[in-house]
């Protein structure tokens, strides 16, 4: 029934899975009924896990634990997704419920306490979608190389009619006030122009663990350290941190994950290089530079984009204070901030030379399947119920199959006796 509920798109289509495979009847209710309950059992162990992380040592917290084999290379990356919840009893979910985590107490004694951008909206604008946390822990095959094994740029990103598209679908259904690179209905499609230059291969994943919450990214963070932790992550002999240009991804690695190379996707990078190089021009002229920029982000020579989107910027004027987001000094402005607030993380020769990963699609197909489960303009979810089905998906998509133990550990334990509730 749980694996029913986990795999399908909906309780009833579960329950419709175990009468025509197993020849068992099953209401939906009682598979949502099962499949919360092992969901909620699975997150309290969970919880578990992140508070007996929380008390170790900080030493310990960034060493590598007893009895784990530290990958060749470990690879860390994080995204949104969007769940519809249902508030009737405002309850707090179990991750809400959680205590103050330590990775938080460790950053305020060490530094500044930044604010985490939870993305609040007035609740007359929201509804009911909310942003659900995806945690991606990978580990990878490659080579280190003496030099960059591919400084041209693959043909496909220069490819005048994939590269406007890719862009699109990138930009589309984002807001104006928002990243301008949201999650694509195709993430694979970085991965498949990657795939198309002749002298590249990208890395190979070996292994991967999926991490999915509803809970804030300050409780989501010590969720993903644990995990990282416990697989000896930070005894990778090559560590790296691969995310989108949002605020809260690179607030999470500066506190976990601050001895892993930080890598901004090249695919967002890419998507405000061809903004910036198209506003006010004309395709012909924008397509040019474009592709002249897009080159120089590709082998590492960020610096020479931004001396050119300065120009560019001094050209067109600075953009007023109620300048619309399509005004090409307003894309040219943002661009500009973009490419200077993530230089350090554009160094994509040497990653590319160090066998790293330099896009973040492997975390962008991870959240569409998370989405195919509990994402739906019908599907609504209360707090527990979403945290529930959150970490049952994440455990279906992770190669070591956690629940495969779990099971083990629940029969081991299991008493015989079957749980009341006292009537209301």
């Amino acid at each position: 029934m749980v694996y029913a509920g986990r795999v399908s798109r909906s309780f009833a289509e579960g329950s419709q899975m175990l009468e025509q495979l197993a020849e068992l009847e099953v209401s939906a209710k009682q598979v949502e009924r099962v499949t919360r309950r092992i969901g909620e059992e699975r997150v309290a162990e969970r919880e578990s896990e992140v508070s007996a992380y929380q008390a170790l040592p900080l030493v310990e917290k960034f060493g590598v634990p007893a009895g784990a084999s530290p990958p060749e290379v470990g690879v860390v990356m994080v995204d949104g997704g969007r769940i519809q919840i249902l508030e009737r009893g405002a309850q707090p979910s179990a991750a809400a419920q959680a205590q103050p985590l330590a990775g938080a107490k460790v950053a305020a004694e060490s530094a500044a306490d930044e604010a985490w951008e939870e993305a609040v909206e007035p609740a007359e604008k929201a509804g009911h979608w909310r942003e659900d946390k995806v945690g991606l822990l990978v580990t990878i095959e490659s080579a280190v190389s003496p030099s960059d094994p591919c400084p041209e740029l693959p043909a496909a990103f220069g490819d005048v009619l994939r590269i406007p598209r890719l862009v699109r679908e990138l930009k589309r259904n984002v807001k104006h006030t928002a990243d301008a690179a949201a999650e694509t209905d195709e993430p694979e499609a970085s991965a498949a122009a990657l795939a198309e230059a002749r002298r590249y291969e990208p890395p190979r994943v070996e292994k991967r663990q999926v991490l999915a919450s509803r809970g804030s990214w300050r409780d989501f963070a010590p969720v993903l350290a644990a995990a990282a932790r416990a697989w000896g992550f930070q005894g990778a002999a090559r560590r790296a941190f691969v995310g989108d240009g949002s605020a809260n991804n690179w607030k999470l690695q500066r506190r976990c994950f601050g001895s892993f190379v930080p890598i901004l996707d090249f695919i967002h990078a890419l998507s405000y290089v061809f903004a910036a190089a198209m506003a006010g021009r004309k395709f012909a002229a924008g397509w040019a530079c474009y592709q002249s920029w897009i080159a120089w982000v590709w082998q590492g020579q960020v610096g020479r984009v931004i001396a050119a989107l300065q120009e560019r910027q001094a050209e067109l004027g600075v953009p007023t204070k109620d300048e619309a987001e399509t005004s090409p000094r307003k894309v040219v402005a943002q661009a500009l901030s973009y490419l200077r607030n993530h230089q350090d993380k554009m160094r994509y020769d040497e990653y590319r030379r160090l066998g790293l990963p330099i896009t973040s699609s492997l975390i962008e197909s991870v959240v569409k399947q998370v989405n195919r489960r509990v994402k739906g303009t019908e599907k609504f979810w209360s707090e527990q119920g979403g945290e529930a089905i959150l970490q049952l998906r994440a455990d279906h998509l992770s190669d070591d199959q956690p629940l495969a133990a779990f099971w083990q550990r629940r029969q081991a334990t299991a008493t015989g006796q079957r749980r009341y509730h006292r009537a209301s």
